[in-house]
């Protein structure tokens, strides 16, 4: 990476400005989804407001011990869900987790399944690949008016992670799906039947609105990042074709279930990366 954010912030609580200092650099960061904004498995848990050069992250940042480790959580369409996914700042959003020394990002996020006879509702997808089709109208580069970079990424989301992933939903006896692509919309509308079964019949897995350009932001910033994906809907697939209605009343029925495997992973994940994630930049500035 070609810089190395200077963390500015202020602790809500301006008396926890010490207890901030002492858990930096955090380890850990998570974005909290649709339906999933509960940070309550956070030890003594602290709001702070991160400042960035790209304005406004998509809320307070929430930090404390989670499973021993220093964590970080940020509601990625803020408290009460008011962000539609085209609006989110991403930038600002990873820069902020890049400022607070964040190396590894856990995603979770819901989604729509593009393939019901395989990938049933409520099961997990750990993707292995990513199509955007986000038509460029997302910010998804730090590297504008300074030196040129070229992103190797090839593999987006973190293997290494990834296999933390997969190995902790089966010691929960959850039903997942090693490998998948997701297909990232711009949103905010849903997908077209058309459009819908095009990506069907590619045979790629899940859709959603999130995972691009979190995904590039993070490699760029040096973050391992790792998608976990759970289908809410069959998208038109089905007699019901979905609605936002319908994916938040799928994702209250399995958030508790969504939690447990994103906290869970927290006890697997390696202190040092033996994937290149993070020196992915290395190499790839001109």
């Amino acid at each position: 990476m070609a810089f190395e954010p200077r963390l500015e912030f202020v602790p809500i609580d301006r008396d926890k400005q010490k207890d901030v200092e002492d858990l930096l650099p955090i380890e850990i960061g998570m974005f909290g989804g649709s339906g999933n904004y509960d940070p309550t498995v956070i030890e003594d848990p602290i709001e702070i407001k991160v400042f960035t050069p790209y304005g406004a992250a998509s809320d307070n940042f929430i930090v404390g011990k989670a499973r021993g480790r220093s964590f970080a959580f940020l509601a990625r369409h803020g408290k009460g869900h008011t962000i539609p996914p085209h609006a989110i700042n991403y930038r600002a959003n990873i820069w902020g987790m890049k400022a607070l020394g964040v190396k590894r990002i856990i995603s979770p996020a819901a989604c729509g399944s593009l393939q019901p006879d395989r990938v049933k509702l409520g099961e997990f997808v750990i993707a292995d690949q990513l199509f955007d089709r986000t038509f460029g109208q997302r910010k998804d580069t730090f590297f504008e008016g300074g030196p040129i970079a070229h992103l190797p990424f090839g593999e987006p989301f973190c293997p290494e992670l990834r296999e933390v992933a997969l190995d902790t939903a089966g010691d929960l006896d959850y039903k997942v799906h090693g490998k998948g692509t997701y297909v990232c919309i711009n949103g905010p509308r849903f997908s077209t039947a058309a459009e819908s079964m095009f990506y069907h019949n590619q045979g790629w897995e899940v859709i959603g609105m999130t995972a691009y350009p979190e995904a590039a932001l993070a490699r760029e910033a040096g973050i391992c990042f790792v998608n976990v994906s759970m289908p809410t809907d069959y998208d038109v697939h089905a007699e019901e074709h979905v609605t936002h209605e319908m994916v938040l009343k799928t994702m209250s029925k399995n958030v508790e279930r969504v939690r447990k495997l994103t906290f869970e992973m927290i006890d697997h994940i390696p202190e040092k990366a033996s994937c290149s994630c993070q020196t992915a930049m290395k190499g790839g500035l001109f």
